[in-house]
């Protein structure tokens, strides 16, 4: 591969795909130092200096000047999987790759790489040269059993291995010929799949080296001398990552904060091969609830309250999210909810009201085999009840996940589980082919951060599946394990530990607070002051440290380019659109929701319908949907006329607080531009005040630098963590909704005056007067209106809405309208017991 020096902004690579030998190599250096002395023979002074040695290249990435190459000059050996090597980035070396004679200097530049090497690619990065580390054992596995064309296989040639380069090559290790997977990544889980694009479809598919993020750990276990690796891996998602409180809930393409994939290898060490040795996965997913809600840190207190951003009545973010996990894991999706469903305030069980609903309202368009199931769990009331065993009753669930999606094995089962059949053996869900056994769903576990008690359930299903692995490559004779064992006990809890210190780390800034042995009540009392050590570390990091690390990350996974033409990463007041790529597109939420939610299901569902017929009816619609809106400029314009406004901007600005409003952050105030520095309790008053853009932007992305009044007693209680039994709810919380903005009485026209918006064309640059050009209105016409690859009524059933439902529904529209109807008898008894209840 050469590279372009010359060039001071582009990057120009030339790659001749050929695949030199070693000595075809020295010989071709031998040349390049011979060229470049300064006189022919000359041997005092080399034309050809070694500038770095590298094991691999991360990317190619470009801030305002030219670019940089990101390369790998450490690496440590983690694990080992059937031959193939996973190592763990220990150093990186960046290089600016142009000439200091056609350097182009940018005085912000400096200021990007600080920021760009905030992101500690020597702390839980991992790759394999061999091995795709972005896909499941399962996935992987199953790419070698699909039959190969002869005519694409390439033969390796056994003889010439001295003569060619050895990347696992260690001390003392004799050389062996591995066949690498070479397959597409799982983009999702790969964190410089775009500092990559720039050269993927120019070099050979064997400089591209894909990093996963997260945890990859291996202990060897020793069964009366037969060796068995216990990997544990996981995969941090590349969407929407950043840290713990500036990170929550899920962005509007479905994607959640803090998912990781965590897979869990089980295979038989005495063969080091895939094809030949005996291997078993299990996978299990966490991550944040699929809701738009967060949480804001700018109060100072140790537990924020939660907020509702938005709503979502048609569970749209929810759909979107489970479709993907439908796509890559099959049904059943499990869901096994750890959050408390009964507080004093409302805290977390905000987030339970809203989730279980949006589960419900899914699983109408679902056939009913393959349905979301939904476990609520209130683990943090259980641990304080002394007559609770919360381990006992993680085991149980564990035990019935296990059994309803199996797991992955290679090879099919032995002839002693038929002489001794074991009953639970029999009842294993999955599905059974005549390789082995194939893992159908997933679990996704999930409390409000996803750490704590998240990593103590994920570790009870992982010794439950742990069992039944073991059991099913012969390794014991019951799919059972007791705790206290050095299996148990000494190997898989540590891994599992670590493994979740880790993902804390990476999240909320500290290893866990509440460990395994904490829900089991055996910690000793030296782990209490180590638990508030890690509390006010986590909280520390949360408040000073947490911003500059979602800018690196913004960075690194290059969700923010830098350009001149735009403001830089230290200037914009949130990274909420940065997140939200289709923000302010505001879609038909209905029709389009029932449509994209199905799509998932695909793979079950036939789709016997003519595209063509599908094609013209989208069009039909699009045609009627562009007349109404054409008729609807045209009612604004009529409503509006008593207000004497002088355009119609001014009338889609005031119009604007009662749609579009809606699909805005509620901490917008009066001013509806994107782009406006917001405080986090807005009203009636302007966010600008006196102070210029710039400085507000500054302010509001150091909130928790500056030092704020200490909170009050009312904030105090309301951020304790409390778990009595007691339902009583107080209406008026901070965690509610706030309320909307509401239009001013037409009567008062100096007040609709003052607090009358910007027009559009001033804040946006529209003009919304002037018709649209031909090539616009074509691309509308041509549009697909629906995501789905046809469009009928009968693929999807409509909810269906009872009598009872219309007669409320009705009940209320009149009462909007002043007819109030007289209480019935019903009405005064249910008075009655309202009172009573109350207040005697």
């Amino acid at each position: 591969v050469l590279i372009d020096r010359t060039e001071p902004r582009d990057l120009v690579i030339i790659d001749d795909k050929h695949v030199y030998s070693q000595q075809e190599v020295r010989e071709l250096l031998g040349r390049l130092d011979l060229g470049n002395r300064t006189k022919i023979g000359q041997k005092g002074s080399s034309g050809l200096s070694r500038a770095v040695s590298a094991y691999g290249i991360v990317g190619f990435v470009r801030f305002l000047e030219g670019y940089y190459i990101v390369l790998i000059t450490k690496r440590r050996r983690m694990a080992d999987i059937g031959g193939h090597s996973i190592y763990k980035i220990e150093d990186t070396n960046m290089i600016y790759i142009p000439n200091d004679s056609v350097r182009v200097t940018h005085p912000d530049e400096a200021r990007y790489v600080r920021i760009f090497q905030n992101v500690d690619l020597s702390s839980n990065f991992y790759f394999s040269y061999s091995y795709d580390l972005s896909h499941s054992l399962q996935y992987n596995m199953t790419l070698l059993q699909m039959p190969c064309d002869a005519g694409e296989s390439e033969e390796l040639n056994t003889s010439g291995r001295q003569d060619s380069f050895d990347i696992f090559e260690e001390e003392g290790i004799p050389t062996q010929v591995v066949h690498g997977l070479i397959n597409e990544p799982y983009a999702k889980y790969v964190w410089n799949v775009r500092l990559l694009e720039k050269v993927k479809d120019i070099v050979h598919p064997d400089w591209l080296l894909y990093i996963i993020h997260g945890f990859c750990g291996q202990s060897k276990l020793l069964i009366y001398g037969r060796p068995v690796h216990v990997t544990l891996i996981a995969r941090r998602s590349s969407r929407f990552a950043g840290t713990r409180f500036l990170k929550r809930g899920a962005n509007c393409e479905g994607d959640v904060a803090n998912e990781v994939e965590t897979e869990q290898i089980i295979h038989d060490a005495s063969v080091m091969s895939l094809t030949a040795g005996s291997f078993s996965s299990c996978v299990q997913v966490r991550g944040s609830v699929p809701l738009y809600w967060s949480q804001d840190i700018s109060t100072m207190m140790p537990k924020p309250p939660i907020r509702l951003d938005q709503a979502d009545p048609y569970a749209h973010v929810a759909a979107l999210h489970f479709d993907q996990m439908l796509q890559r894991f099959g049904s059943p999706i499990i869901i096994l909810n750890l959050v408390k469903k009964r507080e004093k305030r409302k805290h977390e069980k905000i987030l339970s009201e809203e989730f279980y609903p949006a589960i419900t309202n899914l699983n109408q368009f679902l056939p009913p085999e393959h349905g979301i199931e939904y476990i609520a769990w209130d683990m943090a009331r259980y641990t304080k009840s002394k007559l609770c065993n919360v381990l006992d009753r993680l085991s149980m669930i564990a035990e019935n996940v296990v059994k309803r999606t199996g797991f992955f094995v290679n090879r099919p089962d032995f002839y002693c589980h038929t002489l001794r059949p074991d009953e639970r053996w029999g009842d294993l869900g999955g599905k059974v082919t005549p390789n082995g056994r194939i893992q159908t769903g997933v679990l996704r576990t999930n409390c409000v951060d996803c750490l704590d008690r998240t990593n103590t359930a994920q570790f009870m299903v992982g010794k439950c599946a742990l069992a039944y692995q073991l059991y099913a490559l012969g390794m014991i004779d019951k799919p059972k394990l007791q705790f206290d064992t050095d299996c148990v006990s000494r190997l898989f809890e540590e891994l599992y530990e670590d493994h979740g210190d880790t993902l804390s780390l990476q999240y909320g800034g500290s290893q866990l607070v509440h460990r395994v042995k904490t829900y089991r009540k055996i910690a000793p009392w030296t782990q209490h002051s180590k638990d508030i050590m890690q509390t006010l570390s986590r909280y520390y990091s949360n408040a000073f440290s947490d911003a500059d690390r979602q800018d690196a990350i913004n960075l690194f996974l290059q969700v923010f380019q830098p350009s001149e033409s735009k403001p830089h990463l230290w200037e914009l007041p949130t990274d909420f659109y940065l997140h939200h790529s289709d923000t302010m597109v505001l879609p038909h939420q209905q029709h389009s929701y029932t449509h994209w939610w199905t799509d998932g299901l695909l793979t079950f569902l036939p789709s016997p319908y003519d595209e063509a017929q599908c094609e013209k009816n989208r069009r039909k619609v699009a045609v009627k949907r562009m007349n109404r809106f054409d008729e609807s400029i045209d009612i604004y314009t009529e409503f509006f006329k008593p207000y004497e406004l002088t355009s119609f901007d001014d009338t889609f600005s005031i119009a604007m607080t009662n749609s579009s409003r809606e699909f805005m952050p509620k901490t917008v105030g009066l001013d509806p531009s994107p782009f406006t520095v917001r405080k986090p309790d807005e009203s009636a008053k302007s966010v600008l005040g006196s102070k210029s853009s710039k400085e507000e932007a500054v302010l509001q992305r150091k909130t928790a630098a500056s030092a704020p009044p200490p909170p009050s007693e009312e904030q105090i209680s309301s951020s304790s963590e409390d778990d009595s039994e007691e339902e009583r709810e107080e209406d008026g919380t901070a965690s509610q909704r706030s309320t909307p903005i509401r239009l001013t009485e037409p009567s008062d026209s100096s007040r609709l005056h003052e607090q009358r918006l910007p027009p559009v064309r001033e804040t946006y640059g529209l003009n919304l007067l002037v018709n649209p050009p031909d090539e616009d209105i074509l691309i509308y016409h041509s549009a697909p209106v629906s995501l789905f690859p046809s469009d009928s009524i009968y693929e999807v059933s409509a909810p269906e809405v009872d009598v009872q439902s219309r007669a409320v529904f009705e009940c209320h529209v009149q009462t909007g309208r002043g007819w109030v109807r007289t209480l019935c008898h019903e009405d005064v008894l249910m008075y009655r017991e309202y009172i009573k209840n109350r207040y005697m």
